[in-house]
């Protein structure tokens, strides 16, 4: 019928004697429980050869609890040996995360430092064109204000051979002076903005080192 296990029932020989086992145990089992059990009795009967039979059996059960319960023990520590081997497992594998992180997070910010380098190096070039076109610039002004002066100063010289006024002369050599003062100025611009550069460039060399 269904819902109801089937019973096994077997024929074994303990101590000497037959006896009928039935249990819902494959019969392999109830076999090898059997043998197990006449094997302690043995043994017990070995060590006390004028026991009754009653005494074999009671020092047998004594001795397979016995036994059990030895068994329950180590099971007991193996469970709670494997449980801190799982906390264990659990703590390294965190500490393996942590140091995933972290070297995921050591590898951006080397790149990030590359990059800022790189970018360091672009800014130091810029600045040396920046610098080389103020130098131009600077030697550009300097010719042109050398002439200046040269024209004012030829002018002042040839004032009495000229058919211009005096009035025009003067007019024209003021002019000349004006400009070349404001060479001057642009060029004590220049200089000062040339310095700055140079500032700049260096700490630019010193971040990109």
């Amino acid at each position: 019928m269904s819902g109801i296990s089937e019973k096994n029932t077997v024929a074994v020989r303990i101590f000497g004697q037959e006896y009928s086992i039935s249990g819902e145990m494959p019969r392999e089992h109830i076999i090898r429980i059997a043998d197990y059990v006449d094997s302690k009795m043995n043994e017990v009967a070995v060590l006390l050869p004028s026991g009754s039979m009653s005494s074999v059996a009671v020092l047998t059960a004594v001795n397979v609890v016995e036994e059990y319960f030895h068994q329950e023990d180590a099971m007991l520590q193996l469970r709670q040996q494997n449980q801190q081997l799982e906390k264990d497992a659990q703590h390294y594998v965190h500490l393996w995360d942590e140091v995933k992180k972290s070297f995921a997070q050591y590898k951006e910010d080397m790149a990030s430092s590359i990059e800022q380098k790189e970018e360091a190096q672009r800014e130091y070039q810029e600045k040396e064109k920046e610098i080389a076109a103020l130098r131009e610039e600077l030697a550009e002004l300097k010719r042109g204000n050398e002439t200046l002066r040269a024209r004012v100063e030829q002018m002042t010289q040839d004032m009495s051979h000229q058919d211009h006024s005096q009035e025009e002369n003067i007019a024209t050599i003021k002019e000349l002076e004006t400009k070349c003062r404001d060479i001057e100025s642009s060029f004590f611009d220049i200089q000062m903005e040339n310095i700055h550069l140079k500032s700049e460039l260096e700490t630019l060399r010193k971040s990109g080192q």
